[in-house]
């Protein structure tokens, strides 16, 4: 007895707080992690090009699988890999890579390097004719890592890190209505 008064209540807090969220007009946003317009409903995601010099050789399906995995698995759209066929069309070109010294310790070496990764990004709405931009810009982002102690695996993962904060901005602006 004392559960389903428990559950009771719980359920008319939660109506309650959707109800005053909905009233507040915030109901537009929802629980979904993104807007995407009515108009869209496949996306087509071709393989990032890499134009930098970067050691780390895996750049471009990183960030395609990061930037499919927000598109996709976040959202009602399906992926295509027909991008004429697509609604929308995400495509990126990685446009310079660069990990350097931001500290320098005792013995002149670096003790702290910087990844930064800039990408440009263009995500078109091609159902309209003349096709339409809906995002057309250089995003960049910088992660840290000890090269002493964590060598090549550290640029790796603080590319990495890098590229996930890209992809995380890029789905960000493409799906915010601000």
């Amino acid at each position: 007895m004392m559960q389903q008064a428990v559950r009771f209540w719980v359920v008319l807090l939660a109506a309650m707080l959707c109800g005053v969220v909905a009233a507040g007009g915030c109901s537009f946003y929802g629980f979904q992690a993104g807007s995407i317009p009515s108009n869209l409903n496949t996306i087509a995601v071709p393989l990032v090009q890499d134009n930098s010099i970067s050691p780390v050789t895996t750049l471009d399906r990183d960030l395609t699988r990061f930037f499919t995995d927000r598109f996709v698995n976040r959202t009602r759209l399906r992926l295509t890999n027909n991008e004429a066929d697509a609604d929308a069309l995400l495509s990126a070109t990685i446009t310079s890579y660069s990990s350097e010294p931001t500290t320098v310790g005792d013995d002149d070496r670096a003790s702290a390097n910087q990844v930064t990764v800039r990408v440009s990004v263009q995500y078109v709405d091609q159902t309209k004719q003349p096709t339409e931009a809906m995002l057309d810009r250089e995003f960049s982002a910088s992660s840290n890592y000890d090269p002493v102690t964590q060598g090549v695996e550290g640029e790796e993962t603080a590319a990495q890190d890098a590229l996930e904060q890209i992809a995380d901005d890029v789905f960000s602006a493409a799906t915010s209505n601000w």
